[in-house]
């Protein structure tokens, strides 16, 4: 048997966003798949992957103080690396740009090692984590993170297998109160008018509201707001779910309403219905809900996507058409004459790369250039120089110009996708 390692030591959402990448290799002829992952994502890992074998880490010291996380990073993870390092891994996928990360990775052989590994007392990248790194400065034409983790196997899993197409299931309304970056979140008098439009509109039975125990008070200030008939048909479970609960409710319901957020990603991964909003850091084409059958509102101010480590400098102008009085009734009709401006509608869709957004509303100003950059990266990955289009070859000289390293052609080993 062969045995595959995905280290991935980022939170939520990450873990969820790993799954082409897990299914690719899990897919693999007499394989078993191994996940190394923070200690308090355990419990989740066992539902979204049953089938791997988990191998828990401390990583951010969740629920611990700061002297009991350093004594458990030193002792528990001690064992927890003795563990790994008795395994003959055939490949390790090493996800994240951090200390520890490249800690584990000096268990291995760097020449089995992808994405962050140690030779010889040195910190290195690999070729393909090193071009991220390159394009990175443009986010606005990123490529999506599920497909980017993916890309390291050239035998990825066809992005159409990943997750199920989104159907509605009949348990109503989910809201996620907010996400970990306050700037992404839409606050609770914003957010009140959308949950009661919405609900109204679709005639939603019932309405659940989500969040870890942070959010409970949000939750309350948001049922405060909502229409009273709203209100009668609203729980608020924020704080209230462990992660069994949680999967069992969004897997039940019509339509999740969420900023980008590891719940939002659980939906894709389970089929249900995405209504997302998408401002500040967020950004559709690199975080958006994969699979077919999402909408994400994505706002298109010219500073996001941004970094909330920095402050805000243009008095959170992307909150504007979400804030705007005429937005609700857009949420009623879908007219597009009724969408506040410097809003984009986009509709989650499949190209040979993988996940990509359709604007069917709003202007996507940076289409073209996108585009450009999906074919070169396709190209890189496939070997195909010939797949860029003829109208993009200019573009094509210019990225190859700024991304692209020659060891990088010579290192590439041709992707396949897996269809069936």
């Amino acid at each position: 048997m062969k045995h595959y390692l995905v280290i991935q030591l980022a939170r939520f959402g990450d873990l969820i966003q790993t799954k082409r990448l897990v299914v690719t290799l899990a897919a693999r002829p007499d394989s078993r798949v191994h996940l190394c992952l923070d200690r308090s994502l355990e419990p989740l890992a066992r539902l979204v992957y049953p089938n791997a074998t988990l191998h828990p880490v401390i990583a951010h010291g969740t629920g611990l103080d700061g002297s009991a996380a350093v004594r458990a990073m030193l002792v528990d993870n001690r064992r927890s690396f003795a563990t790994l390092g008795s395994f003959d891994f055939e490949r390790i996928y090493n996800l994240n740009f951090s200390g520890l990360n490249f800690r584990l990775a000096a268990l291995f052989d760097p020449d089995k090692v992808e994405g962050y590994l140690w030779r010889d007392g040195q910190e290195l990248i690999s070729p393909w984590a090193a071009m991220a790194m390159r394009w990175s400065d443009q986010r606005r034409l990123s490529i999506n993170l599920v497909d980017f983790w993916a890309a390291y196997c050239p035998d990825a899993m066809a992005p159409q297998l990943v997750n199920p197409s989104a159907a509605a299931c009949g348990g109503g309304l989910g809201v996620v109160l907010a996400g970990r970056e306050s700037r992404r979140s839409l606050p609770v008098d914003v957010l009140s008018r959308v949950v009661g439009t919405v609900a109204r509109v679709r005639g939603a039975g019932r309405v659940v509201l989500l969040g870890g125990p942070c959010e409970q008070a949000a939750g309350q200030a948001l049922l405060k707001e909502l229409p009273p008939a709203v209100q009668a048909m609203t729980r608020n479970a924020a704080g209230q779910t462990g992660w069994n609960e949680l999967v069992d409710i969004v897997d039940s319901l019509d339509l999740l309403l969420t900023p980008d957020t590891g719940t939002m990603h659980l939906a894709a991964h389970l089929g249900t219905p995405v209504l997302a909003f998408f401002l500040s850091s967020a950004w559709c084409f690199e975080t958006g809900p994969y699979g077919e059958g999402h909408v994400v509102h994505q706002t298109t101010a010219h500073c996001l996507p941004c970094l909330e480590t920095r402050p805000c400098n243009h008095g959170l102008q992307c909150l504007g058409p979400f804030a705007d009085p005429g937005y609700p009734r857009f949420l009623a009709t879908g007219n597009p004459a009724h969408a506040p401006d410097g809003l984009m509608v986009c509709r989650s869709q499949f190209d040979a790369l993988g996940q990509t957004y359709a604007p069917i509303i709003g202007l996507d100003q940076d289409a073209e250039q996108r585009a450009g950059l999906r074919q070169f990266i396709f190209g890189h990955l496939t070997g195909d120089r010939d797949s860029i289009r003829p109208e993009l070859s200019d573009l094509d000289t210019l990225l190859a110009q700024r991304l692209h390293r020659e060891r990088d052609w010579i290192t590439t080993v041709p992707m396949r996708t897996i269809t069936e």
